[in-house]
């Protein structure tokens, strides 16, 4: 049958970059005849029709190319990979959990998420998340934007802590959904402290961001299948061995300011486990336990009434011992 791998997708990729289980195959010397139908004997439980459906989405590919048809052609030694989507999660569950409420009317609610946190229901994590415990603050939310994630308009890692803005209402979720798509009157600027010191000390960063060629639970830099990214920096100033920098984003990808730090300026977030140094990491006094990165501000105009609004979040506890001096 070839050789199958089984990947899972990172539970952190953005809303719109999302993927379930990845299974890999290669053909073997015998050679097949059809795709389709030698996709349902190592795919257990999937029938021919399913495997169909698959393809017609684009979830079949053969040597990184989709394989729209089931009479697609292939050669001995090819790989192909079938993406299985996550599965629909059930209804989240109202949960009593502490939330750090920075702004609240009628329309939206601006959380400062602690490091963490989960902002939503997604396989391996189905309660204890932002979503859980917005449902028991905002009984009414249930259903904006969707049942699974009621309220979401975007999202930080896991990690990530910081400022995130909820839509408690249908009007400011269509107005903010179509915002933070085009990034029109949003500004979002993170600090980030990071090993070594950007070189030039600010600057634009502009590339495409895709998955990792070679490893699918990341992201990386690309030449080509992958989306524009845009980040702004500034160094702000050192303290204990870390270099503050302000990040100003335009676009919202998937680890972006991580993969731009890391890649594009060899400057990697102190605590990154998928994109840092860990040895950098262990010289450090305390060991960061997670990557040093906070959505620090917030500006953008209100949903329905377009007030100018500017929210910040203080900087963590655990963000103090390399910023002695503070952020500006």
């Amino acid at each position: 049958m070839g050789v199958l791998v089984r990947e899972m997708a990172d539970a952190d990729a953005e809303m719109d970059d999302e993927q379930g289980e990845v299974l890999s195959f290669t053909v073997p010397e015998t050679g097949i005849d059809r795709l389709d139908v030698w996709l349902t004997g190592p795919c257990e439980g999937f029938s021919r029709a399913r495997i169909q459906g698959l393809m017609k989405a684009g979830r079949v590919k053969v040597n990184g190319a989709p394989a729209l048809r089931g009479s697609a052609k292939t050669r001995p030694g090819d790989i192909v990979t079938l993406e299985i989507p996550p599965p629909v999660p059930a209804e989240p569950e109202p949960e009593d959990i502490p939330l750090s409420i920075v702004f609240e009317d009628a329309d939206i609610l601006v959380v400062d998420k602690p490091a963490g946190l989960v902002v939503h229901p997604a396989p391996g994590h189905l309660s204890g998340t932002l979503v859980n415990a917005l449902l028991h603050h905002c009984p009414d939310l249930s259903g904006i934007g969707g049942v699974a994630r009621p309220g979401i308009v975007h999202r930080l890692d896991q990690d990530t802590s910081g400022l995130i803005i909820v839509a408690k209402s249908q009007r400011a979720m269509d107005v903010l959904t179509r915002a933070f798509a085009s990034h029109a009157n949003i500004r979002k600027t993170y600090l980030a402290l990071v090993h070594g010191t950007p070189s030039p000390r600010e600057g634009r960063l502009e590339n495409l961001i895709g998955r990792c060629p070679f490893d699918r639970k990341k992201m990386a830099v690309v030449e080509r299948n992958g989306k524009v990214a845009v980040t702004n920096y500034r160094v702000l100033g050192q303290a204990n061995g870390l270099t503050r920098v302000e990040c100003r984003i335009e676009t919202g990808r998937t680890h972006q300011i991580r993969v731009h730090m890391a890649s594009t300026l060899g400057c990697p977030i102190a605590g990154d486990a998928v994109y840092g140094r860990p040895g950098w990491d262990k010289k450090l006094t305390p060991v960061p336990r997670r990557q040093l990165l906070h959505a620090w501000k917030l500006e953008l105009k209100h949903p329905v009434t377009r007030e100018p609004l500017a929210f910040e979040a203080p900087l963590p506890a655990d963000f103090r011992p390399f910023t002695s001096t503070g952020p500006s």
